[in-house]
């Protein structure tokens, strides 16, 4: 495909701005809502941003690491970028809805595309109850936290917590404790992709649990409800031979 209008964003750091600039100058350069692709420099925290604050636009996203890991990104190269976008493969994600509710009522929503994560904030570990679709399925879990993770997440927070890698296009989400003390290591589950997940805080006052929805926070959580969001889809693109899938293969070998 070609994609004539490119839109360059780059995180804050030294070199993905001045990798920015170069790429810029070399070809052109375009507001993101007018661009056929945006080009995304950075690390997958980066991406991650790009992908939350892009989602109502038409245009996919093409990473180039000027990061860490780069999970999610292609390697850099400023040469042949036309070429590259022209063969890159789509990979199509869909995001996590969370929906938190605080001890003192406020409720908070937000998306994300790796994982929600309840983690305890207290020097004494969660205490957390699990329902799927409404049903109780476990009526008490003892634990420095519990995460729900997409496919795609699957190789970040959810694999460091010993969850599975998730092939890309499973109908699949991960449910992984982390550092499960009752049941003694309960490692989760796997759960259709429309389930709805519900994580009730016990003991809230003397336990504090926070939740996260990739970036965003919410301190002091009773309750937590977790549901896929098919309507909303992310267009990753990839080099050829180096896309979401291979890659969590290959992580698998590693």
């Amino acid at each position: 495909m070609d994609y004539g209008k490119i839109s360059f964003v780059a995180a804050p750091g030294e070199e993905a701005q001045s990798a920015a600039e170069a790429l810029r100058a070399r070809y052109g350069h375009v507001p993101m809502e007018e661009a056929d692709v945006i080009v995304a420099l950075g690390g997958d925290g980066f991406m991650l941003q790009t992908l939350h604050g892009t989602q109502e636009l038409p245009a996919p996203v093409y990473g180039m690491n000027q990061g860490t890991v780069g999970f999610l990104m292609n390697e850099y190269h400023e040469d042949g970028l036309r070429e590259r976008l022209a063969a890159a493969e789509a990979a199509v994600i869909h995001p996590l809805h969370m929906k938190a509710t605080c001890v003192n009522g406020k409720v908070t929503e937000a998306l994300a595309i790796n994982e929600v994560s309840l983690l305890r904030s207290g020097p004494q570990a969660a205490k957390l109850r699990i329902s799927v679709d409404g049903r109780v399925r476990m009526d008490e879990l003892v634990c420095d936290g519990a995460l729900v993770s997409t496919p795609a997440g699957s190789t970040a927070y959810n694999y460091s917590a010993h969850g599975p890698i998730l092939p890309i296009g499973a109908d699949i989400l991960a449910l992984t404790a982390m550092a499960a003390f009752r049941p003694r290591r309960w490692r989760g589950a796997l759960l259709p992709m429309d389930a709805k997940i519900t994580f009730e805080v016990l003991q809230y006052e003397k336990r504090p649990v926070n939740a996260v929805a990739d970036s965003t926070e919410v301190r002091n959580v009773k309750r937590v409800d977790i549901t896929s969001e098919p309507g909303i889809s992310h267009t990753l693109l990839f080099d050829p031979g180096h896309g979401l899938e291979e890659r969590l293969i290959r992580e698998q070998f590693a």
